[in-house]
């Protein structure tokens, strides 16, 4: 698939199997995997890093395919969901630092426009939350009040 600001074609990368299975050799069971889950969210990882986690500490290759379940439904079940999606709160951390490199270098157009690309990235991600209900109706992104979410 292209991208969508650059017109670059893509990165070539390995496919997952096409009928993937639980691995045979795994000791965890699914309610084992989910209190994993449900610890590494309350040291404060979000749901990449506890992936991450799970497969280089337990080597669990996926989550859904051991207890059935993504990480983000595992969580959304036990209320230790984010407020906000991970990738949006990654992007709006961009912004911020985007915003501080151009308070001190105020001519650099390769930050303005990394600066635009992002938050209209942000923008189509509300939209997208919003409509499938995991953000509030009313919620917006601001970009003077969003550096409290990041600090």
């Amino acid at each position: 698939m292209a991208r969508m600001h650059s017109h670059a074609k893509g990165k070539s990368r390995s496919t997952r199997p096409s009928a993937p299975a639980k691995p045979t050799w795994l000791a965890q069971s699914p309610k084992e995997t989910e209190l994993l889950v449900v610890k590494y969210a309350k040291e404060g990882k979000s749901p990449s890093q506890i992936g991450l986690h799970l497969r280089d500490e337990y080597g669990i290759p996926s989550v859904k395919l051991v207890a059935g379940k993504t990480v983000n439904q595992i969580l959304k079940e036990k209320s230790l969901q984010a407020d906000i999606p991970e990738d949006v709160m990654a992007l709006v951390t961009k912004v911020v630092k985007i915003k501080k490199h151009m308070d001190e270098n105020g001519k650099d157009m390769t930050a303005i426009r990394g600066l635009k690309l992002a938050e209209s990235k942000i923008n189509r991600l509300v939209k997208h939350y919003k409509a499938t209900g995991r953000l509030p109706k009313d919620w917006s992104y601001d970009p003077d009040r969003i550096k409290l979410y990041v600090e």
